[in-house]
């Protein structure tokens, strides 16, 4: 992506804490198997049924492979999540042997460890091989803390994760895994793979739409899906519960970037590989369309400098895999004292 490109702003709502150790055992590949959720609605709660297919995985492969020739050495808004995501090791007191990372910013998230975690053996799987091998180029050139951690490189698919079960410690996706087709199925082999007591960490988008569908509606008497339906904040908790984690938790960050024009913009979704993968789409995004959506982009949303500031939600989903020592909610109607008395206590004291 050509020009300058500022990370200036974020802002950011809730905290995780995590917890405590697992056992020390190697990871096994084994041939993919499916654990896709069996749900006989086309929806529930507004999240997409497995038997629906909304985005050509193909086509996202092809995107990904385009975006491992395009991408930035280091980009600042990508560092800044992925080094969001990791800080969150650093509120865990265990430590995480064997780590899993799928799809997204693989290469971030590598680059950005620095011994978090105290991860010694990594898997690194990406659906692109151009972007794994991406990964491989660049982990031969690193220099630093992270040579001391045994990586091993997989081309994948996180709707059919290749992983045997209770063989990893921790899973993280960075800004990847809102392009499955089945999300809560795809948490649910996530939280497969993992020990008990196992920690899940992932990110994913916001949505970005209102200056394309203005100009097609001008431009050309109608809309075409441009940008993915992608799961909400208030579907995150539901997604942890129903995938079974235990103690989930959810942070939502919001980062403001300022391109030169909204074209930019979309160069720079190119590079992250993050363009519309829809099933339903139109191939073709016409010239006047594009144009018409960079001049009404500018229009609304400029700043004073002449710079267009473009916001990204990104929410940060965190849960582990049941275990004995986890603490555990008190039954309903135990409490021995109510907050009526704690009140009249702590007022008496003041």
């Amino acid at each position: 992506m050509r020009g300058t490109l500022s990370l200036y702003q974020r802002t950011s709502q809730l905290l995780f804490r995590g917890r405590r150790r697992a056992t020390n055992e190697t990871y096994t590949l084994i041939p993919s198997i499916s654990y896709c959720t069996n749900i006989d609605n086309n929806t529930i709660d507004g999240l997409q049924s497995p038997r629906v297919k909304i985005f050509d995985r193909e086509f996202k492969r092809k995107q990904r492979d385009r975006a491992a020739w395009l991408m930035r050495p280091s980009d600042p808004f990508v560092d800044a999540v992925a080094d969001n995501l990791l800080d969150r090791l650093e509120d865990c007191k265990k430590t995480f042997p064997t780590a899993l990372c799928l799809g997204g910013s693989l290469e971030a998230v590598r680059r950005l460890l620095r011994g978090r975690g105290s991860i010694e053996k990594l898997i690194m799987m990406d659906t692109s091989n151009d972007m794994v091998k991406l990964c491989k180029d660049a982990e031969a050139a690193q220099q630093d803390s992270n040579q001391n951690i045994e990586t091993s490189f997989v081309v994948g698919d996180e709707e059919f994760l290749p992983i045997k079960e209770s063989s990893v410690d921790l899973v993280i996706s960075c800004l990847g895994l809102h392009w499955t087709n089945d999300l809560p199925g795809a948490m649910i082999q996530s939280k497969l793979a993992l020990k008990s007591d196992g920690l899940f960490f992932s990110s994913y988008f916001g949505e970005l739409r209102i200056a394309c569908t203005v100009a097609q509606m001008e431009r050309e008497g109608g809309i075409s899906p441009r940008i993915s339906p992608l799961a909400q904040v208030r579907d995150a908790g539901n997604l942890l519960t129903r995938a079974g984690f235990t103690l989930p938790g959810v942070d939502v960050d919001e980062y403001v970037v300022r391109y030169s024009s909204a074209l930019e913009l979309i160069e720079h979704l190119r590079t992250m590989g993050e363009t519309n993968a829809l099933l339903q789409r139109n191939n073709v995004l016409k010239r006047e369309t594009a144009l018409a959506t960079a001049a009404i982009y500018d229009s609304m949303f400029a700043a004073e400098d002449g710079t267009i500031p473009a916001t990204f939600q990104v929410i940060f989903m965190t849960g582990w895999k049941e275990h004995p020592s986890q603490q555990k909610a008190k039954r309903r109607g135990s409490a021995t004292i109510s907050f009526d008395d704690l009140q009249k206590q702590f007022s008496s004291d003041s």
